[in-house]
């Protein structure tokens, strides 16, 4: 009798933890922590155009991600002509439209690449917090979550890029972090959630190459937390989150850096390539800031990635090249595992749901590959259309933008 309660006891707090994963708010790039993971269990591998829960037209164009928080989905785009910026909240539920702005901008030089609308916004329980920037303008901008209206607004001064603007904004705690890394002057910042005041900033080299990199944390075996922010001027660095204190930095790339750092067993990986190639993809071993300096794990080279992020499941890290290739390496040392081409070409990056990895080529193929040491292509799903984007999952759906779409798919 006992044995049978202490059973079901087990069998209620694993359905209740796998609900909570279900459950969970994707609020900013790749989700939480910007590792572009969910164990949801309801997401198909294939489908067809009547299994979508629903599909929405967005005005303009964009390559930034979808973001949620509870019953609110939020996507950005951009006008192609006039830079006019879109942004639209609507019901996960059925993707009916609940409230939608737009800010008007100014035309500018673009990479053939980018789009006014690549960065992807931020959420917590109250905000929309939003980045964009002209050759003028650095603009970081808090809305209402509610209904769209505008809270406050920080100006951080001009941008000067060769390919326009990409970087997207965290948060953490009760702070908003924003990197700003570029030819002009450079800096990383937090700002408080609720007034847009300035909590810290730490000056950064500027005038080596812009950086694209969104930040991450990274939690040490004694509990303390570094943000993790990546550049060519610095390489991978790591700050104290409160004060925005410098604790370490490695030089490790002489390349642009475009991809994010993601974290795992006790490494923190960072990429930085150019001419739509990864240079390398280096395996580092954060420092402390007193006791203990970085150091570099291992490089990996062959097939690094450059735009594209890499995803973590279990002990193998899977790096999706821009060029098509996949690969598989062990996280503890790198060691290859397979390396396979499964589509023409990625700019947005894989996540993880359940035991399968889910990327989107840029001609709009959903690639669905096992996440296994041993490679295995389990479906290959066509959006319609041209996508940059990476996926998002929350409360069990998963959702995919292309250029001008945003659509739901699956469901508990």
């Amino acid at each position: 009798m006992f044995q049978s309660c202490v059973l079901r006891l087990f069998a209620a707090v694993a359905a209740l933890l796998a609900s909570a994963a279900n459950c969970e708010d994707w609020t900013r790039f790749r989700g939480p922590n910007g590792a572009g993971q969910s164990d949801a269990k309801s997401i198909p591998t294939e489908w067809t155009e009547q299994d979508y829960n629903w599909q929405v037209e967005l005005p303009g164009i964009g390559h930034s991600s979808p973001v949620i928080w509870k019953d609110k989905i939020i996507a950005t785009s951009g006008d192609t002509d006039s830079a006019t910026r879109y942004i639209t909240c609507r019901r996960t539920s059925d993707g009916t439209e609940i409230w939608s702005r737009k800010f008007a901008s100014v035309p500018h030089h673009l990479h053939t690449r980018n789009s006014y609308a690549s960065s992807t916004p931020a959420l917590d329980s109250q905000h929309v917090f939003l980045t964009w920037a002209t050759p003028e303008s650095y603009i970081l901008l808090a809305l209402d979550l509610e209904d769209g209206s505008e809270v406050w607004r920080v100006n951080l001064g001009p941008f000067k890029s060769q390919h326009g603007f990409a970087a997207s904004p965290i948060v953490y705690r009760d702070s908003v972090i924003v990197a700003n890394e570029q030819l002009g002057e450079s800096f990383l910042a937090a700002y408080d959630a609720k007034t847009g005041v300035e909590k810290w900033r730490c000056r950064r080299e500027g005038g080596v190459q812009t950086a694209y990199s969104v930040p991450c944390v990274f939690r040490g075996e004694d509990g303390g937390e570094q943000l993790i922010f990546h550049s060519t001027a610095h390489g991978i660095s790591g700050l104290n989150p409160e004060t925005g204190k410098l604790l370490w930095t490695i030089a490790v790339f002489n390349k642009r850096c475009v991809s994010s750092p993601v974290v795992a067993e006790g490494l923190v990986f960072g990429s930085s390539g150019q001419g739509g190639s990864g240079e390398s993809l280096v395996a580092a071993k954060p420092g402390n800031g007193s006791t203990r300096k970085p150091e570099v794990a291992y490089e990996i080279k062959k097939s690094a990635p450059y735009v594209v992020t890499p995803v973590v499941y279990r002990d193998w890290i899977f790096v999706w090249h821009d060029g098509g290739v996949v690969s598989c390496h062990d996280v503890a040392d790198g060691k290859l595992r397979w390396r396979q081409r499964v589509g023409r070409g990625f700019s947005g990056s894989p996540i993880r749901v359940g035991s399968n990895l889910y990327g989107i080529t840029e001609d709009g193929q959903v690639v669905v590959l096992a996440a296994e040491p041993e490679f295995r292509l389990l479906a290959k799903n066509d959006l319609g259309e041209p996508s940059r984007a990476t996926p998002a999952v929350a409360d069990g759906r998963l959702y995919l933008r292309t250029e001008t779409k945003l659509m739901s798919l699956g469901g508990r």
